[in-house]
């Protein structure tokens, strides 16, 4: 954890960074030592809250859930959980879009500047993100569910596309109107490798594939 936080250090004294974006943190010495970084850093810092890996292999010790809620989301300009991470957060399931909206709400009251809530994982041919900010109010975002394999790390490249737009000066809406769009057509244009679940095409923006 020490060392964790000594790359930091080096990299932020030498180079600096105009966002932060935090994925797996699976032991609460290491959060501890990450969020003890970044509580000096005026950057925004999009918190992906990772807990289960997409073929179920739990990636989180039990004990670093407290440490996460209690030391890392309170650093959040946007906590970007999805649904069963959320329900983990909050202890509660959420059955349905009015339980969503709660979810969100709750998870907005937890310290995050604001929250978006990834849908993926209800079911239905549209899928609906949530973004819920500290003062109460929540906003729907709707996009087509493509049916594909092609979906390893959508979670962590949406964070990430979430974090680049904030660093160029976005704010919080633009950058998740921006970042969805990007990971849409990522996922649409995947080149469908592996039999498993596939990689995104994150170069969509450079060059097609063929």
């Amino acid at each position: 954890a020490e060392f964790v936080a000594e790359q930091m250090k080096v990299v932020l004294a030498d180079i600096g960074a105009d966002a932060v974006k935090i994925g797996m943190l699976h032991r609460p010495e290491v959060i501890e030592a990450v969020a003890g970084v970044l509580e000096a850093e005026a950057v925004p810092i999009v918190v992906d809250p990772v807990m289960v890996a997409k073929g179920g292999h739990p990636l989180l010790e039990a004990e670093a859930m407290e440490t996460l809620k209690e030391r890392m989301a309170p650093l959040a300009h946007v906590l970007t959980p999805n649904l069963p991470e959320a329900e983990a957060l909050c202890s509660m399931a959420a059955g349905g879009q009015d339980g969503a909206r709660k979810i969100a709400g709750k998870l907005a009251g937890m310290g995050p500047e604001w929250v978006l809530l990834k849908g993926g994982h209800m079911t239905g041919e549209t899928i609906v993100d949530l973004l819920a900010g500290r003062g109460g109010e929540i906003e729907a975002f709707e996009g087509p569910r493509l049916e594909t394999t092609s979906t390893h790390g959508t979670g962590c490249t949406l964070a990430s596309a979430i974090a680049a737009g904030l660093a160029r000066g976005m704010d919080v809406r633009q950058a998740v109107v921006a970042a969805r769009a990007y990971v849409l057509e990522a996922i649409r244009t995947a080149p469908g490798l592996g039999h498993g679940h596939g990689p995104l095409n994150h170069a969509h923006t450079v060059k097609p594939f063929p």
